[in-house]
């Protein structure tokens, strides 16, 4: 069945890239509602934007949702990570600025507040899409492909040269508490003369040693380095699982990425829904629910993060 949260959770920080102050709030929505975002800053005109892969605007540091009056919210794969991860199917997500805050970098503090809170059954199954044939998507020696399957599996790998990071490839079946367990924690991360190519461009303001991980060459720059000896390649499948959920519900399918990035999953999930007989829509039994991302997720498979 559908979840919606149980009780409103508030979260404050700043953005990552425009450093502007922001309060979110994630508020429960009846069954069938799907996640919305609602700009509370604007007072003309619609503000109230659909978390849809058809209306990205495809850049390839963030995600961003763009509705059509141009209203937008930017860096949303994280908190869509986790109510993915969590088994959230509907909620409004109330924002007063541009941007999510981006906290340490991962979905931890998403996870640990909607946990804390609890999610609560509806009366409604879940609208899931079963990918029922390959459809691929490349582009400059990157690719992001999907195939069936019978639940969401995220394989994925990522080669850079600084040897702080190398090449790290992991593959997850999503199902149950996976994604908390094994993802939730990891931090965006980028080499520093990343960090100052995006500060001459006006971007990565709010960025810190405290909300990603920075690496040059064999260094680490960040405090108390990776959580994890492959973090990097967990927060790729952490985003992806955030991009993947703006299907408009849960998938079933294998997703694999090679090097790509948040506009190669939109890619592929326009490519998909544009497909004819690539993909359908099912409302889940309760076999299929029960492989869902989130379900069955209990509060000791969260991460304790220092």
């Amino acid at each position: 069945m559908q979840h919606t949260l149980k009780s409103p959770i508030t979260f404050t920080g700043v953005g990552l890239h425009s450093g502007k102050p922001a309060t979110m709030v994630l508020k429960p929505a009846a069954a069938g509602h799907g996640i919305w975002f609602k700009r509370t800053d604007i007072e003309l005109g619609n503000a109230l934007i659909p978390a849809i892969y058809d209306v990205v605007e495809r850049t390839p540091l963030c995600t961003r949702l763009v509705n059509d009056a141009d209203v937008s919210v930017s860096t949303v794969e994280h908190i869509m990570a986790a109510l993915a991860g969590c088994g959230v199917h509907n909620a409004l997500i109330e924002i007063d600025g541009p941007e999510v805050p981006i906290m340490d970098g991962s979905s931890i503090d998403f996870v640990r507040g909607i946990m804390a809170k609890g999610v609560r059954r509806q009366a409604s199954p879940v609208l899931a899409f079963e990918v029922l044939k390959p459809v691929t998507a490349t582009r400059e020696g990157a690719s992001a492909s999907i195939a069936p399957a019978d639940g969401l599996i995220i394989d994925f790998h990522i080669d850079f040269e600084d040897s702080a990071i190398g090449s790290q490839a992991k593959t997850l079946d999503m199902r149950n508490g996976s994604f908390a367990r094994e993802l939730s924690d990891c931090r965006t991360f980028c080499r520093r003369t990343d960090v100052e190519a995006m500060r001459e461009n006006g971007l990565a303001l709010g960025g810190t040693l405290e909300n990603a991980v920075v690496v040059q060459g064999d260094e680490v720059l960040t405090p108390g380095g990776f959580r994890h000896a492959d973090e990097a390649v967990r927060h790729k499948m952490l985003d992806a699982l955030g991009d993947l959920y703006l299907a408009g519900g849960p998938i079933f399918g294998h997703f694999t990425g090679d090097k790509s990035g948040h506009a190669m999953t939109n890619t592929l999930l326009r490519k998909l829904f544009e497909t004819p007989g690539a993909v359908r829509p099912v409302l889940c039994t309760p076999e299929q629910a029960a492989r869902l991302p989130g379900q069955g997720l209990v509060w000791n498979e969260i991460p304790e993060v220092a």
